[in-house]
């Protein structure tokens, strides 16, 4: 896919990445709403990536690094763009960003239902590492 460009999201972007993440992705975070996304850009703003074709965003990952961790979250391709490379590109812009910030290995959230993600990440060379467990505390309301 020659015409897709990826880019860092904007602040005035977020409207758009917020709609876009109810039509490309699968289920809903604490922080998918503009106050999560704002404290994200402003902490790190390159860490929200964007795939466009012809001004259109198609695909979105987050890669956040914070000196230790390298994370990948919202991997998210529209319905009618995927299995055209554009999770692939997306993937290695934010494998590069790692690389060139000196972090080691990369890890992605998965949900345990999205079963065609799952695929997608084992065939973009993750595995799966089933002797570890996510614990969360809200830390909200």
């Amino acid at each position: 896919m020659s015409d897709l460009v990826i880019r860092c999201a904007v602040p005035d972007d977020v409207d758009g990445v917020l709609s876009f993440w109810r039509k490309a992705a699968e289920g809903v975070g604490i922080s998918d709403d503009r106050a999560g996304m704002d404290v994200l850009l402003a902490r790190d703003p390159e860490a929200l990536l964007l795939a466009e074709r012809d001004g259109v965003l198609v695909g979105t990952v987050i890669a956040g690094f914070d000196g230790w961790r390298c994370s990948l979250y919202r991997l998210a391709v529209h319905p009618d763009f995927r299995r055209r490379g554009v999770a692939t590109a997306l993937l290695a812009a934010a494998e590069r960003r790692f690389a060139e910030l000196g972090g080691r290995r990369a890890d992605a959230m998965v949900l345990e239902a999205n079963e065609r993600a799952q695929h997608a990440w084992g065939a973009a060379g993750y595995g799966r590492e089933d002797h570890w467990r996510r614990w969360v505390k809200g830390l909200t309301g």
